[in-house]
């Protein structure tokens, strides 16, 4: 990696420089960091301003306290994307990134800063929690739900220096959650275009055609063949959607 990483604001990772008319925020899954958007910054800074979410406590900010909230962690971000909106922002997360991204839409939309798209992928729509318990196993147990998903490679996982390090992040994250309730509201104005794997076994079917009742700008689901992280397989095209999306 030859490029520098530019630290502006505390949650903010902004990997190329860009000019593009719109900035694409991104949103990480649970355990996950911003450096998994660093191919995205590169692929689509020809037609986005990249945006790459840091959430507290992993990577650089591993001294810092975890935020064991979904909303309570939208309302951080919301309060440093204000000084990013002088260009207009679209919003991707993955799995519990999706959540977030749908939560900071809603509080952008409420300050009358409409996103221009919001890309959310491999998770069901807000409205259908689901509690496994999966934050109040052991480790073991944690980590045989992330090798079911197959979020981290599997040679990090036998590694116990990696996995201490990772641990307190994904639980944390499942937490958050598993405990995240969706307070109901309007839905937003925004597109709503949802990427999901016909394999994942945290998703169903209906559970991401309900995302359409979520917004009233207009609903695109894509489905492909894999799991939650079908993207790792489907980048070239899921890249594709978007830039098609924000006008390249």
């Amino acid at each position: 990696m030859t490029e520098t990483t530019e630290c502006s604001d505390r949650s903010i990772r902004r990997f190329h420089s860009s000019e593009a008319g719109v900035r694409l925020v991104c949103f990480p899954h649970a355990g996950g960091a911003a450096s998994y958007f660093f191919q995205v910054s590169r692929q689509l800074s020809a037609v986005a301003d990249v945006l790459a979410v840091q959430y507290p406590g992993r990577q650089e900010r591993h001294r810092e306290p975890f935020v064991s909230s979904v909303t309570e962690l939208a309302d951080v971000l919301v309060a440093e994307l204000r000084r990013w909106a002088d260009r207009p922002l679209a919003l991707f997360g993955h799995s519990m990134g999706a959540l977030v991204a749908y939560e900071v839409a809603r509080r952008l939309e409420q300050e009358g800063v409409k996103p221009v798209a919001l890309f959310a992928s491999g998770r069901s729509a807000p409205s259908l929690s689901r509690d496994e318990g999966v934050h109040l196993r052991s480790d073991e147990g944690l980590l045989d739900k992330v090798r079911e998903l197959g979020g981290t490679a599997g040679a990090l996982l036998e590694d116990p220096d990696v996995v201490e390090m990772l641990m307190p992040a994904i639980r944390n994250d499942y937490r958050a959650v598993e405990t995240y309730r969706h307070t109901p509201g309007p839905p937003l104005a925004c597109p709503l275009v949802v990427f999901t794997g016909d394999a994942d076994p945290q998703v169903t079917r209906a559970g991401v055609q309900a995302w359409d009742a979520f917004s009233t700008g207009g609903f695109e689901l894509n489905t492909y063949p894999g799991g939650h992280f079908f993207l790792d397989a489907h980048a070239a095209h899921v890249l594709g959607k978007i830039r098609s999306r924000l006008g390249g």
